[in-house]
């Protein structure tokens, strides 16, 4: 045998015994993190780049018929739904279909021309535009309307065309209302639905398997948990309808594997030009930490200033917390399906980032 190969294989075997070690601290920081939420309901994972270092699937899916949790369980995404909307914008753009800076009139000519004129797509995505929550204002004068399928354009003009509350740019308001006007501009410039996008960009290139698009009640969707008020009896379903035209609002699905896929597909790989990865993440409205479609901090992790991916989900009872360490991938996701306290997840998320860090 080759001298060089045996050498090789030598300190690969020196090495052995230091790399279980090595994990079985890992693990026990990892479980020691996880020990502090014993009642904790949903599923857990930390990775670097693509590679897993824990996971954990607790509790059950659905309470009433005792199916146990599972770490390809579905839950809904909430508003993570507009991160992945921001990336099919981003794509467009890397297809020279759309500029975030131009007039969205010239992609909607039959938006109000007064206002349409003033806005851009960057307004919208960074919630900079002061185009009114209208919609949220009629679900929750009308709860029914959530089940009310409407055009897009339709949805636009009744919940999306109001007069402005600032001029776009000069303060941040968190409206539904931005992205039913994005889904319009999206599936004009893209010539498909908005589903369809999201598969062809983003699904079927990282090989997501319990991702996609819902409309309606996500109870409709194969493997999806089941949300709750609360996960001690007497138990309650606590569910909230996304009509086809919400999409990008809240309409997107997904699991804690293929969450860490998305994430490092997305800001690792080559889904988007490099240059519109940076521009996913760059800050637009400092004050909120957000940029488009999500939010992007400097936070104290594991004793230094890091730069993170900072991504908070609901819908009904679902919850989602991402978060990614941008210079080296280091992620961890946290799904939930029992209304648990946000503040508390992002405690538990990290809890599970200090772990991995060690």
């Amino acid at each position: 045998m080759h001298r060089r190969h045996c050498l090789a294989l030598a300190a690969a075997a020196a090495l052995q015994p230091a790399t279980r070690a090595f994990a079985a601290g890992a693990r026990a920081r990892f479980d020691a993190a996880l020990g502090a939420f014993p009642d904790f309901n949903g599923t857990v994972l930390a990775g670097r780049g693509g590679q897993v270092l824990f996971s954990r699937a607790l509790g059950l899916a659905d309470l009433d018929q005792r199916v146990p949790m599972r770490l390809e369980t579905r839950f809904e995404t909430g508003s993570v739904s507009k991160w992945i909307a921001a990336m099919v914008v981003l794509k467009l753009v890397d297809l020279g279909k759309l500029a975030l800076d131009a007039a969205i009139l010239d992609y909607l000519p039959d938006y109000r021309a007064d206002t349409g004129a003033r806005l851009t797509l960057r307004h919208l995505l960074s919630h900079a535009s002061g185009v009114p929550n209208e919609i949220a204002a009629a679900r929750k004068a009308d709860p029914q309307i959530a089940f009310v399928e409407l055009d897009q354009m339709e949805a636009v003009r009744r919940y999306a065309s109001g007069d402005l509350r600032f001029a776009p740019g000069s303060a941040w308001d968190y409206s539904h209302a931005n992205w039913l006007i994005v889904k319009a501009i999206v599936e004009r410039a893209s010539g498909r639905a908005y589903r369809d996008c999201v598969a062809a960009w983003l699904v079927q290139p990282l090989g997501l398997r319990d991702s996609g698009i819902f409309h309606g009640e996500s109870s409709a969707v194969p493997g999806m948990a089941v949300a709750y008020a609360g996960m001690a009896p007497p138990w309650q379903r606590r569910v909230s309808a996304v009509p086809a035209y919400l999409a990008m609002a809240g309409g997107f699905y997904s699991s804690a594997p293929d969450m860490l896929r998305l994430m490092d597909g997305v800001l690792g790989g080559d889904i988007l030009a490099p240059a519109s990865r940076a521009t996913l993440m760059r800050v637009v409205m400092p004050e909120q930490h957000y940029a488009l479609g999500g939010r992007t901090r400097v936070e104290t992790i594991a004793g230094k200033a890091r730069e993170a991916a900072w991504e908070d989900g609901a819908n009904g009872g679902f919850r989602l917390v991402a978060r990614r360490v941008l210079d080296d991938g280091m992620s961890v996701v946290v799904f939930n399906n029992g209304s648990d306290d946000h503040r508390r997840l992002g405690e538990l998320a990290s809890a599970l980032m200090e772990a991995a860090y060690g």
